[in-house]
């Protein structure tokens, strides 16, 4: 059974909010007509993505931080807070990836994913749990990944964090559950988007990266999220692939090992790359990439039919109950 929230949304915090899915699930929080604190690392990227908010008539914070530093995610709750108000909505958001070959993975580099994004969303979580429970309310959006269940090669550190925070996800409702907690923890599962960090990510193979085909524009994730802001769903897959993904891996994880690295080598290859040439966010911000759209405008798709159908149920089942009348009473006649 899945529920409405019968608080409205008036403050909504999202990390990794300077680009990407971030910056768009911004701005559809904003056109519903909430509030919006906006953390990311890079200041300026942070100041034009809150202009693009203000637009919508809503306040906008802007808060420079990086969500690897558990004590900086803290202050920056206290001051959404002090400053827009209590916090109904907490989106955790922001990642990092490496492209590459295990075994060309640093220990550094692997931890700096994980530290980004697995425990920025547990920090970023523990924030919000500080000041959701002295009110019992609130929701928490844990931006998850088709990857969170099926892994793939040249992405273990990020497919790692994504696994790592769907298990600590659980856990936690399970807890809030057990204390009769009113708070609600969701996660939404991507498929592959339209986003810039194919552009900045750091890469140790010798060709520009791109998500697995099909893309979807970051504004379908968007709409998922502020959705599932909106309804007690546990757990909403974004689009066929990703539902394709999940449920296959179910009943075939063998099949889809040997599949997986037949394919998925060049189906994230992209052109030649120049690595010399190339700056990527593991460290630090790469200025002037910070856009909503990454470079596959021209293969991406704005809607998604699967994920329609996921979030109007009983639209659906209706409409197949009525179908299915209407055949049996066709059959009958013959």
């Amino acid at each position: 059974m899945m529920f409405r929230r019968k608080h409205p949304i008036k403050t909504v915090v999202i990390t990794g909010a300077s680009a990407g899915v971030g910056r768009a699930a911004a701005l559809a929080f904003a056109r519903q007509g909430a509030d919006v604190a906006l953390l990311a690392r890079d200041a300026d990227a942070l100041a034009a993505a809150a202009g693009e908010v203000r637009e919508h008539g809503v306040r906008a914070l802007a808060i420079p931080v990086d969500v690897s530093d558990a004590k900086a995610i803290d202050r920056a709750a206290e001051q959404v807070e002090n400053e827009l108000g209590p916090i109904d909505v907490w989106v955790n958001n922001a990642m990092l990836t490496v492209f590459s070959p295990f075994s060309k993975l640093t220990p550094e580099e692997f931890a700096r994913v994980t530290e980004v994004t697995y425990l920025g969303q547990v920090y970023g979580t523990m924030a919000a749990l500080r000041h959701m429970r002295r009110r019992d309310r609130g929701t928490i959006v844990q931006v998850g990944s088709a990857l969170a269940y099926r892994a793939i090669p040249l992405q273990s550190a990020y497919c790692g964090a994504k696994h790592g925070v769907r298990g600590f996800t659980d856990s936690l409702r399970s807890e809030l559950m057990h204390d009769r907690s009113r708070i609600h923890v969701t996660m939404v599962q991507m498929p592959a988007l339209n986003t810039p960090q194919f552009d900045w990510a750091k890469s140790h193979v010798h060709y520009a990266p791109q998500p697995v085909p099909p893309i979807f524009q970051p504004e379908v994730a968007a709409r998922a999220i502020v959705w599932a802001a909106r309804h007690r769903r546990r757990e909403l897959y974004v689009g066929m692939p990703s539902i394709k993904a999940i449920v296959a891996n179910k009943f075939f994880p063998g099949l889809l090992d040997w599949y997986l690295a037949r394919t998925n080598y060049e189906a994230q290859r992209r052109k030649p790359l120049a690595p010399a040439t190339r700056v990527d966010n593991l460290w630090r911000p790469v200025s002037g990439l910070h856009e909503t759209h990454g470079s596959f405008d021209d293969r991406a798709q704005a809607h998604s039919a699967a994920l329609w159908a996921s979030t109007h149920r009983p639209i659906v089942i209706g409409a197949g109950m009525a179908l299915g009348a209407l055949l049996w009473a066709a059959l009958r006649k013959h």
